[in-house]
């Protein structure tokens, strides 16, 4: 520490860039600080900071003990109270993933310590160093914020393990899905409503969600005990009811269900198949040489859609291709809702077929193709629909939102489809074909990287900024916060160091992202642990991406 004071007494009023002397390595006696990076000027990215502090010295040991699930969790609660104690000063953050907890690099658990890595505002006037100020927030300031957090007796304990026992029990809830053939699985008293639209807290006045008697399952947990709640099988599940009952909502709260929530937000007991994927129309997004054949062929001027590229993509074409990529990336679950989707992909009522015979219509709607998908590739779908019947054929599950309350309606569904039989032709002209996965060419990355200089870097959530090219995510309603974006971004540098071509890059990706994921990442606290349909449905986004058909 002595030596850290000694640096910065010297800098005083001199040009923010001597910063750059103070990197390096300091003793604290019972924690060691790490300086890895130091901003350029006062307005460029926050410093860089790291601290390690021995187990010995904590109290926490015992967490090393507990497993993989608890200690991602304790992680989080920690990163949380170092935010906590830290929040009087402005010039110290630590990345935080709102009311998820994700496997994140914010806190880590080595073999002989705790590691906090975190972001400081280093002191300026101008562009010129504020020494003193350095000194008082580097070595009397920021180590209170560390100790602090680092030490049993000075976080709630109660509310660590209350913390963590509840995401160890939402995981044994995903894993049990598959045991009880489930897709999702809703928690009797979970509060599904969100307080706005930008707020993601829960809704005070809301009705607590409450499963109705013929969907109700009991699940066993390790800490909780057995939780009773809907369970919503694999297969094709109908969300049906009026404007304004809590369709939309269901879905959102299940979409968001591939994470584990904290304690209180209302979701903590709502787990999805984590390889579930919303997909919605999204017109201008690019195509790289996909196979769209089985949901759209014959366009007009004989143009081909079994090796399909676009730069400017319709809604119905862009909806076609993000089902298409799903499946390739290994999605098991997708999530529909009429409102966000391309109405001509969804449907095409008799009227329309009668008016605009097959020949016309270069486009199979989902309806036709989504009982293939359940029967040849066991993926499992739900959808929200108000304004077509014809879904309730195809369907295995109806589930009507009145008030806010479930009613399983499938029975009744069964009847109306009996008495109300639909005359509209199933448009599929061949069975659903499978196909390779598509192989992508590292050589491109790597020119797009050298381009922009090696520069990887989340705007937020709806932005990637990868060597020069910057990837539009924001219709991936899924991803939680920015730590998930560059990580994203430094799992395609990684798979762009290789050589050659890649004949299924979402196996690689799959390989990345194991256990041990972030030891291949650069030192920083702002990376969390993505999905790999994640990172390949932004890759998907990338413009200048090189994809081929599968060989």
């Amino acid at each position: 520490m002595d030596q850290l004071i000694a640096k910065l007494k010297k800098l005083e009023k001199q040009n923010y860039r001597a910063y750059q002397q103070i990197k390096g390595q300091y003793d604290f006696g019972d924690f060691t600080l790490f300086i890895d990076h130091t901003q350029a000027d006062p307005y460029a990215s926050s410093s860089r900071l790291r601290a390690t502090r021995d187990w010995s010295l904590t109290g926490l040991s015992w967490l090393k003990e507990t497993s993989k699930e608890y200690q991602i969790a304790a992680r989080d609660f920690i990163a949380r109270s170092f935010a906590e104690f830290a929040k009087q000063d402005n010039a110290v953050n630590i990345a935080l993933n709102g009311q998820t907890v994700l496997d994140s690099t914010s806190v880590l658990f080595n073999e002989d310590n705790i590691e906090l890595r975190f972001r400081v505002d280093l002191p300026a006037e101008g562009r010129n160093i504020l020494a003193k100020k350095a000194v008082n927030l580097l070595t009397f300031h920021l180590p209170k914020f560390i100790r602090k957090a680092t030490l049993e007796r000075e976080i709630d304990k109660g509310a660590l393990v209350q913390h963590c026992k509840t995401v160890e029990d939402q995981q044994a809830l995903r894993k049990a899905l598959s045991d009880f053939n489930l897709a999702a699985f809703v928690a009797n008293g979970s509060v599904l409503p969100r307080i706005a639209g930008n707020c993601d807290l829960p809704m005070k006045s809301a009705v607590p969600f409450e499963s109705p008697e013929s969907l109700l399952v009991e699940i066993d947990t390790p800490n909780s005990g057995k939780i009773k709640g809907m369970g919503i099988p694999k297969g094709i599940t109908v969300i049906v009811g009026g404007g304004f009952h809590g369709k939309s909502t269901l879905l959102n709260a299940i979409e968001r269900s591939i994470y584990d929530h904290v304690p209180g937000d209302g979701r903590e007991y709502v787990v999805c198949d984590n390889s579930a994927m919303k997909i919605k129309a999204e017109d201008g997004r690019c195509v790289h040489n996909l196979n769209l054949s089985n949901y759209i062929n014959h366009l007009p001027q004989g143009k081909e859609t079994e090796s399909f590229s676009t730069q400017d993509a319709s809604g119905s074409t862009s909806q076609a291709a993000w089902l298409q990529e799903s499946i390739e990336a290994g999605c098991q679950t997708l999530l529909i809702d009429e409102d966000t989707s391309a109405t001509n992909f969804m449907i095409r009522d008799e009227r329309m077929q009668a008016l605009v015979n097959k020949g016309s219509e270069p486009i199979t709607p989902l309806v036709d193709r989504i009982g293939q998908l359940r029967d040849d590739l066991d993926i499992s779908t739900l959808v929200v629909m108000g304004g077509s019947g014809d879904y309730l054929d195809v369907a295995d599950t109806v589930i009507q939102m009145h008030d806010y309350q479930v009613q399983d309606v499938t029975e009744l569904a069964k009847q109306v489809v009996a008495e109300h039989p639909t005359r509209r032709q199933n448009e599929s002209e061949s069975p659903l074909a499978t196909f390779k996965p598509r192989s992508l060419n590292r050589a491109t990355l790597q020119s797009i990287l050298a381009d922009g200089k090696f520069r990887v870097s989340a705007k937020g959530i709806d932005s990637l900024r990868f060597g020069k090219e910057f990837t539009d995510l924001s219709a991936l309603e899924q991803l939680e916060s920015s730590s998930e974006v560059n990580s994203i971004g430094w799992c395609w540098f990684q798979f762009s160091q290789l050589l050659g071509w890649s004949n299924n890059p979402a196996k690689e990706f799959e390989s990345m992202l194991n256990d041990d994921w972030y030891k291949a990442m650069p030192v920083q606290g702002d990376l969390a642990k993505p999905r790999v349909v994640d990172v390949m449905a932004a890759l998907n986004r990338m413009r200048k991406a090189d994809f081929s058909q599968g060989k």
